[in-house]
């Protein structure tokens, strides 16, 4: 039948075939598999291998100049077909490149190499099909461009400069994206882009700096996530001489054990500097997660330090020499200020009792009771309903909850801080386990020292509602426990307290 005998004609025309097998591989790879690096990488080289077949089968070496012989409208065709095979070629290798870029989870700013890897592969397929295609003298087309490339170099020195700067930073990569660097002329700041002119920088002031490549390659840096994110922090601290060094070291190895922010290892240290008739002078020496939570370590070191100071009995010395001040006259009738005993000091420093008057913390501090725990000792199980109130008075805790097996630490207890609140105001059972670090001293506020209070003012009820349940939320945030659940309200709190005591 002529109708089939032409149409397998057409069909077993090359021309027809590359121009199909071409458009395939171009919907595929290029729309089809456009989000899928791998599986493109895959249909690319399958394409370009049945292409280099074809072509092969036909007789076309696309990589040789083609017959003198051949007719027009060949040497047309055979130069198309060398085209769509070069700019396939090109196409399979940037696939390559860019799978490998998705392997090592690079982002787009970190990819200066990489986009010069991929412009030479164009460079190089352009020349291919001026040689192959056009039967051009590529050398001698070099050579002409060189004069030009001169010409360009010299007008573009600056430009040029930063861009084999940036080509020299990235391959010796002495930084990366989200490094935190500092320069030698003072500016520092995370890094969130390079590219072919200059890095940006994010400095603390949330201020955009932009540094020429030029520049940076020839300053001084130093990357302070490098060799690892963690980063090493100390700070100083001076006490009066009214101990000896060795237990002033003791007391601030405990500062370092209760914090929460700080990585426990490697061991955090102290060292004791310096000593003389005025001081005694010690450095504190830990390390961070990253560099961001240096300012919030070093906060709540200070506060740590001051609460574990006070509770060894250790007073803060000046850093500066200063004037002893003559002593102001006693008027007559002023009186001696009242010296506050232990428990009527812990009592001041805890926000839960804020609302009662000097003459109801006096009363409840004759109720409260001294106990002693030595290092190891468990000083409450997870879900034990307490119905005393504990405050540490010195040494180190840590609360630690069991779920399904695995132990996750909540916190750590230093002086001043206290437990057991759920269950002697609501009832509620211990998020985790207690168990002492050091030695630990601690002072109990039991349910019969608390209840005459709230029964001669009711209305203490809810304020200790809402103090417990800004209290809970914020430690259901901190924890990222509960999810789901809505935290109690103050109201529902002071009810549950008014209920347990009868009030």
């Amino acid at each position: 039948m002529p109708g089939v005998t032409d149409m397998l004609d057409v069909i077993r025309d090359p021309i027809v075939q590359t121009g199909v097998l071409a458009v395939i591989g171009a919907v595929v790879t290029r729309i089809v598999l456009r989000h899928h690096p791998t599986r493109r990488l895959v249909g690319q080289l399958a394409f370009f291998a049945a292409l280099t077949a074809l072509l092969l089968y036909h007789d076309i070496v696309p990589y040789q100049p083609g017959p003198d012989t051949a007719s027009n409208l060949q040497r047309v065709f055979v130069g198309l077909a060398k085209v769509v095979w070069w700019t396939n070629a090109a196409w399979s290798l940037i696939s390559i490149v860019r799978v490998f870029l998705i392997f090592e989870q690079q982002p787009r700013e970190g990819r200066l190499l990489q986009d010069l890897v991929v412009g030479i592969i164009y460079v190089g397929a352009l020349l291919s099909v001026v040689a192959y295609v056009f039967d051009a003298p590529v050398g001698t087309l070099i050579a002409t461009s060189g004069v030009f490339a001169i010409i360009l170099g010299l007008a573009l020195q600056s430009t040029l400069s930063d861009v084999f700067s940036g080509i020299a930073l990235n391959l010796s990569r002495p930084y990366g994206i989200g490094d935190w660097l500092v320069l030698g002329s003072g500016i520092e700041g995370r890094v969130v882009e390079t590219n072919w002119r200059a890095t940006h920088l994010l400095s603390g002031a949330n201020d955009l700096v932009i540094v020429p490549n030029s520049d940076l390659a020839k300053a001084r840096l130093v990357n302070l996530s490098s060799p690892e994110r963690s980063h090493g922090a100390s700070l100083k601290v001076r006490f009066q001489p009214t101990t000896m060094p060795s237990a002033m070291a003791e007391v601030m190895r405990s500062v370092l054990l209760s914090s929460d922010a700080i990585l426990p290892i490697p061991e955090p240290g102290v060292l004791v500097t310096a000593l003389d008739a005025d001081a005694v002078e010690l450095e504190l020496s830990f390390r961070v997660a990253d560099l961001s939570a240096t300012g919030k370590a070093k906060s709540e070191i200070y506060d740590l330090i001051w609460r574990h100071a006070r509770a060894g009995g250790l007073c803060l010395a000046s850093t500066t020499e200063a004037l002893v001040a003559a002593p102001a006259p006693v008027k007559p009738g002023d009186a001696p200020a009242r010296r506050r005993s232990t428990p009527q000091r812990l009592l001041d420093s805890i926000a839960l009792f804020d609302a009662l008057t000097e003459d109801e913390k006096d009363a409840l501090a004759a109720t409260m009771t001294r106990r002693s725990f030595r290092a190891g000792d468990t000083l409450v199980e997870q879900g034990a309903v307490l119905t005393s109130l504990m405050i540490v008075r010195s040494g180190v805790a840590t609360d630690t909850r069991q779920d399904h097996g695995r132990g996750t630490e909540l916190r750590r207890l230093a002086p001043g801080d206290f437990f057991g609140e759920g269950g002697l105001l609501t009832g509620e059972g211990e998020p985790g386990t207690i168990r002492a670090l050091t030695p630990v001293v601690a002072y109990e506020i039991t349910q019969d020292g608390l209840a005459p209070l709230l029964r001669d003012r009711p209305g203490i009820a809810e304020e200790l509602g809402t103090l417990l349940a800004r209290r809970t939320a914020s430690e259901r945030h901190r924890l990222e426990q509960g999810h789901g659940q809505a935290a109690a309200s103050a109201p529902g709190l002071a009810a549950r307290i008014r209920h347990l005591f009868d009030l």
